[in-house]
């Protein structure tokens, strides 16, 4: 069954950023001595079927007897969205796959080498459990987005043998996703070659069917889903913002509004001792909220963690007046659940308020 249907299948032309995943190893192209790839952009662009299909041929024309793997949110998508149809255009180029289910690893041969593909799923933190212990000659991860960073830093720390490389395609997410800041972001320090992709890149989707998706999202979701951008849908409380008419730069604060009689300076503090702790500098003038300058600082993306001493100097630096002229602060606004660090603020000599933890009510001021 499986060659028959490999048989019949056809290849469609490649696209521009199709052929740049296809061939970006090749030791003619000018960024083959980079040590991987990244694939991101809209749904339905096609970067998962020809990055697999690179990544299979790469692993097989580099490699010989080596390990390499294939990883997805779960073993089930995995088989669903990349391993059936890898098996099949496999198949059709003349290359030898056999599936063991049992142990979930393909074994391909061609041109007198074998190549063991295992399969992982990276759903939660415990994930990184099952990767542990492996040598590895390349890895992908399909749909890395979706998967805990400790699986994903566990998996690259696996890739030990000469010569390997890491692959990642994803759709969006948040923009302070950890993918997108501790990679996306910084792919050239890395030294991964970086494509985005767009649905006209998948030369299998007609205009019907793309003009279709373009008309069934709007808004964040038609700029994460159909433009492939990394901004905020999920739990987006303000479905209104936009950055054009919000996000403001120095120019556009009303003067004389920071030193007017009727403003008020308050930061307000959003404590974590194991996530991320943020404080917002924001100045009231009766009608509007200005928020002129953000702390944030994650442990877990920057992998160092702060005691609540170094906290509270942090803020010491964040509030620190600018001139002789800058206001002082009314109130430190803080979660009432954050009684240690509250208590450090108070005995630094600082107006601590609790915050009123009704959601509803916040949202609708």
């Amino acid at each position: 069954m499986i060659d028959a249907r490999a048989a019949a299948f056809k290849f469609k032309p490649f696209s521009r950023q199709q052929k740049k995943i296809l061939t970006w190893w090749l030791p003619e192209a000018p960024v083959s001595s980079l040590s991987g790839i990244i694939a991101d952009g809209a749904i339905r662009s096609g970067k998962t079927l020809s990055m697999s299909l690179a990544f299979a041929i790469w692993g097989m024309e580099t490699f010989a007897s080596q390990k390499l793997a294939l990883c997805g949110k779960s073993i089930g998508s995995l088989r669903r969205n990349v391993v059936d149809n890898l098996k099949l255009m496999l198949l059709s180029l003349g290359y030898g796959v056999k599936d063991n289910r049992g142990d979930n690893k393909l074994i391909v041969s061609g041109a007198g080498r074998q190549n063991v593909f295992h399969l992982f799923g990276g759903k939660d933190e415990a994930s990184q459990d099952l990767i542990q212990g492996v040598t590895l000659a390349g890895i992908m991860f399909d749909e890395v987005a979706l998967m805990p960073e400790s699986f994903v830093n566990q998996a690259i720390g696996r890739c030990s043998v000469m010569g390997s490389r890491f692959w990642f395609n994803c759709n969006p997410e948040m923009p302070m996703h950890w993918f997108k800041t501790g990679w996306i972001d910084r792919a050239a320090e890395k030294r991964l070659v970086y494509l985005h992709f767009t649905m006209d890149d998948n030369r299998t989707l007609g205009d019907e069917m793309k003009e279709r998706y373009r008309n069934m999202y709007f808004g964040v979701f038609y700029r994460r889903f159909i433009l492939g951008q990394w901004v905020a849908a999920d739990g987006l409380i303000y479905d209104m913002f936009d950055e054009t008419a919000h996000v403001i730069t120095d120019a556009d604060i009303p003067t004389g509004m920071i030193h007017h009689p009727r403003t008020r300076r308050y930061v307000g503090i959003d404590f974590g001792a194991a996530n991320a702790t943020a404080c917002l500098d924001v100045y009231d003038d009766g009608q509007t909220f200005w928020v002129l300058s953000e702390y944030y600082h994650s442990g877990r993306q920057s992998m160092k963690q702060k005691t609540i001493t170094e906290y509270a100097d942090d803020l010491a630096v964040f509030i620190a007046p600018v001139n002789e002229d800058t206001p002082g602060v009314s109130f430190f606004i803080i979660d009432p659940s954050a009684l240690p660090f509250r208590l450090e603020l108070i005995k630094r000599g600082l107006r601590v308020k609790e915050a009123d933890n009704e959601v509803l009510d916040g949202i609708r001021v």
